[in-house]
């Protein structure tokens, strides 16, 4: 909170015991360890705790300084309510005897590991599926609980966990996808504002934008009007991780808005709206280093990469989304371990990358010797 109120602020056990001190006639003994002084100690804690409680009454009771279930109470009273978390999605290739039926609902999962103290990660087939004659089934699954712990690499799946006879061998060939966290309380309250700040009226860019935004798993939104002329409305959608969002992310947005065939949606009579993933621009980089020792080239890449990633999500659907030069050159320099560098080029060249509406970048080919 910028300012507290001084009533609030001045309210120290100090301050409140001096004030009753001084009420009290001046030929009594007021001095530490004096009867009077015992007396109104433990009542000046108490009344300077009760104005530390009033204080954070206070920061509570605002959108800006509260948290958690309060600021869930504070967004509800403009129809917001936070995103539940979203299950990862995927693809397990289930090997066995033809002709075995892998039912629905099977559980299969990632081994847990006890030196990383992480536990095992489960998912479950959408649908059954039949063994064919060349040994194996593709099956659709989807994570049993909801969050990014479900986004595992390929082959990370590799335990049967509901036993099937016939069934020898399951693994996940592509990584599992679009899992995201409930949604935090910084996103939440960005929303908050922008419906606040920007509130909706039948149908308005405001409005498309938060009904985007109202779907679990959506990071940001753009939207395009009249982009195929009058009526026509399209919404970009980025995930929580500021990439292309999924196709099942994509799919609730569509229904969530504008249901097809028609339904009952969101839109205003006669819009017909278009949901769509932004096109993601992967930029590579190359640079020739000079290390200063500290670190290996490796580790320098690693934590390299990732500020490159947190930089690229920060210009996601911004108002100034382009890929600047010379901020790449600032985080490597940046990067632990590194002294200079030279020939640095993003995405092949030594320029801005222009990212227009509808696109998204994320990070490339990283190659630094």
């Amino acid at each position: 909170m910028a300012s507290l109120p001084d009533y609030l602020v001045e309210q120290t056990e100090e301050a409140i015991r001096s004030r009753m001190l001084g009420s009290l006639p001046s030929d009594l003994d007021q001095s530490e360890g004096s009867y009077i002084w015992d007396v109104l100690a433990p009542t000046s804690i108490e009344l300077a705790l009760a104005a530390l409680q009033s204080q954070e009454v206070l920061r509570r009771g605002f959108a800006g300084t509260t948290f958690g279930p309060y600021l869930d109470l504070r967004c509800a009273e403009r129809g917001i309510t936070r995103k539940d978390a979203v299950k990862a999605t995927g693809q397990v290739k289930f090997t066995g005897v033809a002709g075995t039926t892998v039912p629905q609902g099977t559980r299969i999962g990632t081994l847990a590991d006890s030196v990383k103290g992480t536990s095992s990660v489960m998912f479950e087939t959408v649908d059954a599926a039949v063994v064919d004659s060349s040994g194996f089934v593709m099956v659709a699954v989807s994570a049993v609980d909801g969050g990014t712990t479900g986004n595992v690499p390929s082959g990370a799946v590799s335990l049967l966990i509901t036993p099937i006879v016939g069934i020898t061998n399951v693994t996940n060939s592509a990584s599992m996808t679009s899992g995201a966290d409930i949604e935090k309380d910084d996103s939440l309250l960005n929303r908050y504002y922008a419906k606040v700040r920007s509130p909706g009226t039948s149908g308005n860019k405001a409005d498309y934008l938060n009904w985007a935004l109202d779907v679990a798993g959506v990071g940001a939104a753009q939207v395009l009007p009249l982009w195929q002329g009058p009526g026509t409305v399209k919404v970009v959608i980025i995930g929580m991780d500021k990439r292309s969002a999924s196709a099942p992310i994509v799919s609730a947005v569509q229904q969530y808005i504008y249901p097809t065939p028609p339904l009952v949606g969101k839109v205003p009579i006669g819009a017909v709206v278009t949901v769509v993933a932004a096109t993601e621009v992967a930029i590579g980089i190359q640079a020739v280093l000079t290390l200063n020792g500290t670190r290996t080239l490796t580790q320098v890449k690693n934590d390299f990469t990732a500020a490159v990633r947190a930089y690229l999500s920060e210009l996601a659907f911004s108002s100034d989304p382009a890929v600047r030069y010379v901020r790449i050159g600032s985080l490597l320099l940046d990067t632990p371990g590194v002294q200079d560098y030279a020939n640095l080029q993003i995405s092949g060249g030594t320029s801005n990358i222009t990212i227009t509406v509808g696109q998204v970048a994320v990070a490339g080919t990283v190659s630094l010797v």
